[in-house]
């Protein structure tokens, strides 16, 4: 005999209203791929400066361009929200911030640090 199984027929992604804990959570692990994943060209740069004179101005060129301004800039948030982020969790690991609204508070601190620092170094690295 064949049960019938309940399941969602589709999940709308743009219906689902997550806490600002969940956000801040998700962004973390988004932003710790986006750093991983940007390793071997932080590496290649470094190299490449280090080389001699002509490959630290072939960086300097490259960081001109408007590709590179912009996954540096992205990155920048990346860098910004991962730590601030990681500091928030650790402080949670030792049972700081745990209760329900110092926990969103400090979700919140994190996303509005996050972009602040975003948005300063936008105003850095375009103006």
């Amino acid at each position: 005999m064949q049960l019938k199984q309940q399941r969602p027929k589709f999940l709308n992604l743009l219906k689902i209203h997550l806490p600002v804990t969940g956000i801040t959570s998700i962004a973390h692990r988004i932003s710790g791929a986006l750093l991983f994943l940007a390793i071997p060209g932080f590496i290649y740069f470094f190299q490449l400066s280090l080389r001699d004179e002509s490959g630290f101005t072939e960086v300097q060129g490259l960081l001109t361009s408007t590709s590179v301004k912009v996954i540096v800039t992205v990155l920048v948030w990346a860098l910004a929200h991962h730590v601030l982020a990681g500091i928030r969790y650790l402080l949670t690991d030792i049972a700081i911030g745990m209760d329900l609204p110092a926990a969103r508070a400090s979700a919140w601190f994190v996303n509005s640090a996050s972009i602040g620092i975003f948005l300063l170094i936008v105003m850095v690295i375009w103006l």
